[in-house]
């Protein structure tokens, strides 16, 4: 007995979704590739700028870029695609969580670093001291101006180093929950539209 024509129309729209490019991909690369960049060139301490960018691009790729339908297989071309937006939005996640990280000891305690930074921010401080000898006698106040931003400077870069090193444990950690998401929620749409096709669709005699 043939398949009834609801499912058949519901297949055949699923394999064409499936074997065409989806419009945004160009998109999606510009802004790995803007992301990438953005982790490059970033030096020294990370700025809440950063956090902006982020933003910005997941705001472009959730806008403009639509995953193909889903289809079952783990060498489909929805999966392809899937993991490559999975990847550019945990990049991005990680991007904009970065100033946050180094700043904030609740959402990224690490403990070790955090106790060797203020050590390395003191150590800087008795180099600038030493260097700013001369100014003793003369300015004491620009003295110790120049000592806070040592200091500051000194410890802001040791932390915004240890984040950087363990950015990508979460961008991965978002990559993967984005992609579970956004393949449950795939695969639940295009059952329930075969299923509401099969049911509307006129019985055979």
């Amino acid at each position: 007995m043939d398949d009834q024509p609801g499912l058949q129309e519901a297949r055949q729209a699923t394999s064409m979704g499936a074997g065409h490019d989806s419009p945004g991909e160009a998109g999606v690369i510009g802004i790995a590739l803007a992301a990438v960049l953005t982790a490059a060139f970033a030096q020294g301490s990370w700025q809440w700028f950063a956090s902006y960018i982020g933003v910005t691009l997941l705001a472009v790729i959730f806008s403009f870029y639509r995953l193909p339908t889903w289809v079952p297989g783990l060498g489909s071309m929805y999966i392809r695609k899937l993991t490559a937006f999975s990847l550019v939005v945990g990049l991005c996640v990680a991007i904009t969580i970065a100033p946050a990280l180094q700043r904030s000891a609740w959402l990224f305690p690490m403990p070790g670093t955090r106790r060797v930074c203020p050590a390395l921010g003191q150590y800087a401080g008795i180099q600038a001291e030493a260097a700013l000898s001369d100014l003793v006698g003369r300015d004491r106040a620009a003295l110790a101006h120049a000592q806070e931003a040592k200091i500051h400077e000194a410890v802001a870069d040791c932390l915004s180093a240890t984040t950087t090193l363990w950015l990508p444990v979460y961008g991965f950690a978002a990559a993967v929950l984005v992609g579970l998401g956004a393949w449950y929620l795939d695969r639940a749409r295009v059952r329930r539209e075969m299923g509401v096709a099969g049911r509307s669709a006129p019985r055979q005699g």
